[in-house]
């Protein structure tokens, strides 16, 4: 479980193909990692299967990268990174799964004052169980839909501190983002369509 709040922000060191699936070795500042332990890179739940000084790799299998946008990462990408809630940790954000629901594509970047707004085309499952102040998880960064722009778009808003400690005030038109929806408004739309035992998601 985490919370959206990113801690670091890692880079690609290392991308190779391995066993059907994609190895990735992601620089960080983390200190005293441990073997098994769980990473949310870009919102996605990683185990880090080795840990070396200043970095860890984690194996994503098949499954993963057909829900995710990791296939394309390449060497040098920065990603955002939160290892897993501890018992007693604050809640900042918002309760955070590390399940890829679903990619996004940015198509409309603005400012309005001191904020940069974000239009994002979703997919139809984070569509409908996305709503005005209603919270989201973009590349693993927890935040806030500003608004339902158009049908099938959400806007978020990004402050200051957000772009300067994730990476999503890198992101352009036509880019790919992770999305993650609201773990209540997940568990509330499938009871609606009686899909309660169909789970899906990545990571």
């Amino acid at each position: 479980m985490f919370t959206g709040i990113v801690t670091a922000v890692g880079e690609v060191r290392q991308a190779r193909e391995a066993d059907g699936g994609l190895e990735l070795t992601i620089a960080c500042p983390y200190a005293e990692l441990a073997a098994g332990e769980s990473i949310a890179v870009d919102g996605a739940c990683l185990t880090a299967a080795s840990v070396s000084p200043g970095a860890f790799t984690a194996h994503l299998v098949r499954t993963t990268l057909e829900r995710t946008g990791f296939a394309a990462y390449a060497v040098g990408r920065r990603v955002n990174l939160e290892r897993a809630l501890r018992v007693g940790d604050p809640l900042g954000g918002h309760l955070v799964q590390g399940h890829v629901d679903g990619v996004g594509t940015v198509i409309r970047v603005s400012q309005h004052a001191d904020a940069r707004l974000i239009d994002l085309r979703v997919p139809d499952e984070i569509a409908r169980i996305s709503i005005p102040l209603g919270s989201i998880t973009v590349d693993g960064v927890s935040l806030t839909v500003n608004a339902i722009s158009a049908p099938g778009t959400i806007q978020i808003s990004l402050i200051p501190f957000t772009l300067e400690h994730t990476t999503l005030g890198e992101r352009r038109v036509g880019d790919r983002v992770h999305l993650e929806g609201d773990t209540i408004g997940k568990y509330v739309a499938a009871m609606m369509k009686g899909e309660g035992g169909k789970g899906k998601g990545g990571g």
